[in-house]
C-alpha cells in the first residue's frame, strides 16, 4: 500500500452461506478461553480481548448526566430503548438475543502490520483496537451500567443495535478516538494465519441527533474458504449524556448506510424518551 505523510489509521457470525459467502466464527465464554475461534481460525495475541483504555480526548467537551436531568438508565429502560424491525428500512428480521450475542466475523481477526504506518506503534495500536472492538462488539468500550442489544438479519447482512450506559467511564473519549480513525487508519494491512487482508476506513455522515455522534465505514478485503470476499460494515455511535447507542450493520452484500441512519435517528429518540421517563413513540409502521 502507499505510505502517507499524514497520520494513517459489534456483529456478524454464523456461516454467511454459499458461494463466496463468509464463514463466520461464533465464540462464547466456553469456546474461546484460549483465544481460538470456533471456525478453526486462531486469533493473534493482538486480536484477543484486551482491556480498553481511555484514549486522549481531542473533541468537544463531554456533557455528563442523562438529558434533561432524567433518571439513570436501567436494564429495563435499555430494553425499552431498543429499536424494532419497524424502525429500520428494508426487510430486516429480528433474531433471538442469544444468537445476536455470538455474532463475530472471522475476517475482522488479524494482526495489524506496523510497517504500514509512519508513526508506527501509536497509529497501529488504534487500528488494532478498531478491529478488535468490531469483532468483540464493544466499540465504545465495556458498558459500566445497563446494557441491552438486539440483532437483525437481511439476506447475508447483519445489524446489531446496542443501548448501554457508561456512567463510570466517558463515552465521549471513545467518540473522539473514532473521529481520528479515518485519518490514522485510512488504509492498512493485517495478517491472520499467513493471509493478508486490506482494510479501509472512511468517515460517514449521520443524522444530527444526540449530544455527539461518529460514523465509519470499514471495508475488509481478504480470502475466506478459498474465495475472495469483501466485508463492508457501516458503524455508528451516538452519545446521549453518559449513555450511548451503537449500530453495526453489513456483510458481503455491502452498503447498509440507509438502515443505519434510520436506526440512529429513531433509536436516539427512543433512548431520550426513556431517559425522560416517557414511553417511546410508536414505530413508523404502527402509525396510521
Amino acid at each position: 500500500m502507499t505510505r502517507r505523510t499524514s497520520l494513517l489509521v459489534r456483529v456478524l457470525s454464523s456461516a454467511l452461506a454459499a458461494g463466496t459467502l463468509l464463514a463466520t466464527a461464533a465464540c462464547s465464554d466456553d469456546g474461546d478461553k484460549d483465544g481460538s475461534r470456533a471456525s478453526g481460525v486462531t486469533a493473534s495475541p493482538a486480536a484477543r480481548k484486551q482491556p480498553t483504555g481511555s484514549p486522549t480526548t481531542t473533541g468537544s467537551p463531554t456533557t455528563t448526566g442523562s438529558p434533561t436531568g432524567g433518571a439513570a438508565l436501567t436494564e429495563s429502560g435499555a430494553q425499552t430503548a431498543l429499536i424494532t424491525e419497524a424502525d429500520i428500512e428494508d426487510d430486516w428480521t429480528q433474531v433471538k438475543d442469544t444468537e445476536a450475542e455470538n455474532w463475530h466475523d472471522s475476517l475482522l481477526i488479524g494482526t495489524v502490520d506496523v510497517s504500514d504506518f509512519l508513526t508506527a506503534k501509536a497509529d497501529a495500536a488504534d487500528c488494532q483496537r478498531l478491529m478488535d472492538s468490531l469483532y468483540d462488539d464493544d466499540l465504545l468500550g465495556r458498558p459500566s451500567g445497563a446494557n441491552a442489544l438486539r440483532g437483525f438479519t437481511q439476506d447475508d447482512s447483519r445489524l446489531l443495535y446496542q443501548v448501554a450506559s457508561y456512567d463510570r467511564s466517558d463515552p465521549q473519549d471513545s467518540l473522539n478516538w473514532m473521529a481520528k480513525l479515518p485519518n490514522e487508519c485510512d488504509q492498512f494491512t493485517m495478517t491472520e494465519n499467513g493471509e493478508e487482508r486490506t482494510v479501509q476506513v472512511i468517515e460517514t455522515s449521520l443524522p444530527n441527533v444526540g449530544d455527539a455522534r461518529e460514523g465509519l465505514r470499514v471495508t475488509v478485503q481478504g480470502t475466506t474458504g478459498g474465495e475472495q470476499a469483501t466485508l463492508t460494515l457501516d458503524v455508528a455511535a451516538v452519545r446521549v449524556g453518559n449513555d450511548a447507542i451503537t449500530v453495526t450493520a453489513g456483510g458481503l452484500d455491502g452498503n447498509e448506510s440507509d438502515s443505519v441512519e434510520q436506526a440512529v435517528k429513531l433509536g436516539t429518540q427512543r433512548l431520550k424518551d426513556v431517559l425522560a421517563g416517557k414511553s417511546p413513540a410508536a414505530s413508523p409502521s404502527e402509525i396510521e
